[in-house]
């Protein structure tokens, strides 16, 4: 699958910061621009997380909508009623995240089923924010198979800046817990879809003590520019995490970035 083209906005800094446990930071930053063809294929991807387009017709028959007031209505958080906002800031920071380690790291990262089945769309998906995975071989188990799972955090308003690195990497301790039943509810997803093969991929990391693999964590923050504290950041710790040995931090920021969010859902929607 080539790569969309709205990474190229997504560029790494080349600066690292570095926590009180000697872990190391990425600073990342979104540089979007107004660039109205890649602004309208990245709110196509965006908008395939919550919905195949070749269904939206029939998802909108007998509800008395088109296709933008169908996604508006009930599939996209809502843009100005609380918590449809601080949903769309976690989708969003989850969908840069996924984006993050499928086309910069080059894991499979399967997405699209954690939105599409929202049964209310002003609420975050429960279980593991991101996974990815990567095989050695295609066809055979590997010890060397790795299992990516990723935690998100989003602060992309207000003028207060507080520490959601802390809080991913906090969360991301409790993915440990969440880990079976996430990889479960993919598996089952593909099966319900017929998709097999992407099922037996979910499968292979089903049980670790017969088939052994590597696990990595990581925990991110999503941030409007002037939210991002450097000495808060940096005061993250690691330390009561139960992967700590295999934990990944990274910060992305950007510009005007809620603005952008919700400039994306409505493309998605008036283009659909």
């Amino acid at each position: 699958m080539p790569t969309p083209a709205h990474l190229a906005w997504l560029l790494d800094t080349g600066k690292r910061l570095n926590t009180p446990d000697g872990d190391e930071i990425e600073i990342w930053e979104l540089k979007h621009t107004g660039d109205a063809a890649v602004l309208s294929e990245w709110a196509k991807h965006f908008r395939q997380h919550y919905c195949d387009d070749d269904m939206l017709d029939n998802l909108a028959k007998g509800t008395g909508k088109s296709r933008a007031e169908y996604l508006v209505d009930l599939k996209f958080p809502d843009a100005k009623t609380a918590p449809g906002p601080s949903i769309r800031a976690g989708d969003f920071a989850e969908i840069v995240v996924a984006d993050y380690i499928e086309y910069k790291l080059g894991y499979w990262c399967p997405r699209q089923l954690r939105y599409d089945f929202k049964w209310n769309r002003n609420e975050s998906t429960k279980g593991c924010d991101v996974m990815g995975f990567h095989f050695v071989q295609d066809s055979a188990v590997s010890p060397d198979d790795e299992l990516f799972v990723f935690e998100s955090k989003a602060k992309l308003s207000g003028n207060q800046a507080v520490n959601r690195l802390q809080d991913a990497v906090d969360d991301s301790a409790k993915d440990r817990l969440r880990e079976a039943m996430t990889l479960n509810a993919l598996k089952q997803r593909y099966l319900e879809r017929k998709e097999d093969e992407a099922a037996q991929k979910i499968e292979r990391f089903q049980d670790e003590a017969d088939r052994p693999f590597k696990r990595i964590s990581g925990a991110a923050a999503v941030l409007n520019d002037n939210l991002f504290d450097e000495t808060l950041i940096q005061s993250t710790t690691t330390a009561a995490h139960f992967n700590s040995e295999n934990l990944k931090l990274i910060v992305v920021t950007g510009a005007t970035l809620m603005a952008l969010v919700n400039a994306l859902y409505e493309r998605a929607a008036n283009e659909a």
